[in-house]
């Protein structure tokens, strides 16, 4: 193929088409691009002018999932991995010791628990790259890098997995039942379901992956918990069990540091409820650049199977 068969394309055209498939409104890529609509709409006409082809649907009309039409949602696993490969390119004469940062989104629990002492031995390992974890819900967590190229990688357990989103699994996490540590249900070594309805139970909020598992099992039990207290995250419902608020199920982590310290106890529930699992989630089409890359190998060598 000689050069003038080739169309110029630059990153500017790409983000601008990479993010209207993202936010889903030219009135948000725009913003998150610091243009107006009318600079990202000549972006977008550029670009499809230099390919041939319609990339976007401009009537206005019913509520799409996606303003792509057939020949933008092919291109877009190709524009993702451009811009990467753009962005590979750009530190490929940077110096290896010069200071390198990814910007990682996880879930609160997986923070506290999991990736706090991870990223503790990765800095060791790899002293010049630095790691910047943001904590989200689930939901809000695929949100965040759909909407912006800001965050490298997420790390949770995905309430729903966004058709947008590649999902690489790390870990699974059992339930436990965890009590007051005077509890008439402390002393024993395993309990069933069914035997928890007559006690207060501490759940996790609406919307989260934690939640949607615990009620699952109850559901298909034929069973209605007690709800008595909802919280935003593990630590909170621990200390509400702790202060003999009620009980709670909870995924506790092999580590042990869930509940490392606090005056409750750990009661096997088995496997009545579905474990959870959580990995890594990617924008799918856009290859990981070098440093993104190794913080995954660190990760997986690290979490894979629980550890």
């Amino acid at each position: 193929m000689n050069g003038q068969s080739t169309p110029s394309l630059s990153t500017d055209l790409i983000a601008a088409f990479v993010q209207l498939a993202a936010l889903g409104s030219l009135r948000a890529a725009a913003e998150s691009l610091f243009i107006s609509e009318q600079g990202l709409r000549s972006r977008l006409l550029a670009l499809e002018e230099r390919l041939g082809v319609e990339l976007y649907r401009k009537q206005r009309g019913l509520r799409r999932r996606t303003p792509l039409t057939e020949h933008g949602q092919r291109l877009l696993p190709h524009a993702r991995s451009f811009l990467a490969r753009a962005d590979e390119l750009s530190e490929l004469f940077r110096e290896d010791s010069a200071p390198q940062e990814i910007n990682v989104v996880a879930s609160q629990y997986l923070i506290a628990y999991v990736l706090i002492g991870a990223i503790q031995r990765f800095h060791a390992a790899y002293p010049q790259i630095h790691v910047r974890l943001s904590a989200r819900t689930e939901r809000e967590l695929e949100a965040a890098l759909l909407g912006s190229f800001e965050y490298s990688l997420g790390v949770a357990a995905p309430y729903e997995s966004s058709p947008d989103l590649e999902y690489r699994h790390l870990f699974s996490m059992d339930w436990s039942l965890i009590t007051p540590a005077r509890h008439p249900l402390a002393s024993r070594k395993s309990v069933r379901l069914r035997e928890l309805i007559r006690y207060p139970l501490v759940i996790y909020e609406r919307g989260s992956t934690g939640r949607q598992h615990v009620v699952e099992a109850f559901q298909q039990s034929g069973l209605v918990p007690h709800v008595e207290l909802e919280a935003t995250n593990t630590d909170l419902i621990v200390r509400m069990v702790e202060a003999g608020l009620g009980v709670a199920v909870v995924p506790l982590h092999a580590s042990g540091a869930v509940t490392r310290g606090r005056s409750v106890k750990i009661v096997s529930l088995g496997r009545q409820v579905r474990p959870i699992h959580s990995g890594v989630l990617l924008r799918r089409g856009e290859p990981p650049n070098r440093v993104t890359q190794q913080l995954l190998e660190f990760l997986g060598s690290e979490l894979v199977g629980g550890s």
